[in-house]
C-alpha cells in the first residue's frame, strides 16, 4: 500500500486594485492548485479570468469559515493541494483564513506563504511617514464602547498607526481621528494601486474626502514630552482625547479620565492638571 502525502496549503497575495501585480509565483499557484479558497468567489472570479486560470473555487469567509475548514483539512490530507486567497492583499491581515492555517497545521499540513500586495505596506510606503515601528489597529468598530476604545488606543499608540476603513464609514472615523490625536499627520489613502488612487494629508475634519477604500496613517508623536517619556502624550492630546471622550456625554469626566490616563501611561492627577493648564493657555491665547 502507497500512503499518499497530504496537500499543500499555499496562503497567496492578490493585486489590491491592479491586477498587474499578481506576481508570477503567484500566478503558478493559482493555476497549479486542486482548489482555491475564496473570501468572495465573484470577486476572484474576475482575477481567474483576466488570467485564464481555470480552477475550481470554494467560498471562505468569515460566516462560513467555521463550517467549511474541516471540509479543507480534509482535503488537504488527503493529498490536494489548496491555495487560500482573500478578495485583495495578503490573506489573513483583517481577512479571514487564520483558522483554516491554524487547523490545517494543527494537522501536519505543510503551510506556504506566496508573498505579495498588501496595503498597509504599500500605503506606508508612500506616506512619507516613519516605517521603524507602527501599529495596524484593522478597521474600526462601527460604534459603541468598542469604537471609542480603539480610538484610545490609535491615540496611545506612539509610533505610526495604520488602519483600514469602508467608503461609507471613511469620512467619519477621519473626523474623529483628527479630534483625537492632535497635531499628528494624518494621511488618507484612497483607492491604492487603482485608477482614482489618490494619497493626501487629512488636515480638517471638514474636509471632502470622496467614496472608495481606504487605508487610513496616522503619524508617530514628535516633541519635547515625547523625547522624555514615549508614553506620555502633548498637553494638547490629552485635552483632545478627554474631548473626544467627554463629547455628546459618551464617558462621564471621571471614566474619560481614567480611561486617557491608562492610554498615555500616567496618574490621573497629573492628566487632569496637564489638561487644565493648557486649556488656561489655550484661552489666554485666544484673549
Amino acid at each position: 500500500i502507497i500512503e499518499r502525502m497530504p496537500g499543500t496549503l499555499f496562503v497567496v497575495a492578490t493585486p489590491i486594485g491592479n491586477l498587474e501585480d499578481l506576481s508570477f509565483r503567484a500566478l503558478r499557484t493559482l493555476r497549479e492548485a486542486q482548489i482555491i479558497a475564496a473570501e468572495d468567489t465573484r470577486r476572484t472570479a474576475k482575477l481567474l479570468a483576466h488570467y485564464e486560470v481555470r480552477c475550481p473555487m470554494v467560498s471562505l469567509r468569515e460566516h462560513n469559515e467555521h463550517r467549511e475548514t474541516p471540509r479543507l483539512v480534509a482535503r488537504l490530507v488527503a493529498g490536494e493541494s489548496i491555495a487560500l486567497v482573500s478578495d485583495a492583499g495578503t490573506p489573513t491581515i483583517a481577512d479571514p483564513g487564520a483558522g483554516l492555517i491554524g487547523a490545517a497545521r494543527a494537522q501536519g499540513i505543510r503551510v506556504v506563504p506566496i508573498p505579495g500586495p498588501s496595503a498597509i505596506t504599500t500605503a506606508l510606503s508612500a506616506s512619507g511617514l516613519p516605517a521603524g515601528r507602527f501599529l495596524f489597529l484593522g478597521f474600526a468598530p462601527r460604534s459603541g464602547t468598542a469604537r471609542r476604545e480603539w480610538l484610545a488606543a490609535a491615540s496611545a499608540e506612539p509610533g505610526t498607526v495604520i488602519c483600514f476603513e469602508a467608503p461609507h464609514r471613511a469620512q467619519r472615523t477621519l473626523a474623529e481621528l483628527r479630534d483625537c490625536v492632535g497635531k499628528r499627520p494624518i494621511i488618507a489613502c484612497r483607492e491604492i494601486t487603482k485608477i482614482h488612487e489618490i494619497l493626501v494629508e487629512y488636515t480638517s475634519k471638514d474636509a471632502a474626502i470622496g467614496p472608495g477604500e481606504f487605508t487610513i496613517l496616522i503619524g508617530p508623536k514628535t516633541g519635547p514630552d515625547q523625547a522624555e517619556n514615549t508614553s506620555k502624550f502633548a498637553p494638547e492630546q490629552l485635552s483632545a482625547l478627554m474631548g473626544c471622550l467627554t463629547e455628546r456625554q459618551a464617558f462621564n469626566e471621571a471614566d474619560a479620565l481614567r480611561l486617557v490616563a491608562r492610554a498615555a501611561g500616567m496618574d490621573e492627577r497629573e492628566v487632569k492638571k496637564t489638561i487644565k493648564k493648557h486649556r488656561i493657555s489655550v484661552k489666554q491665547q485666544n484673549k
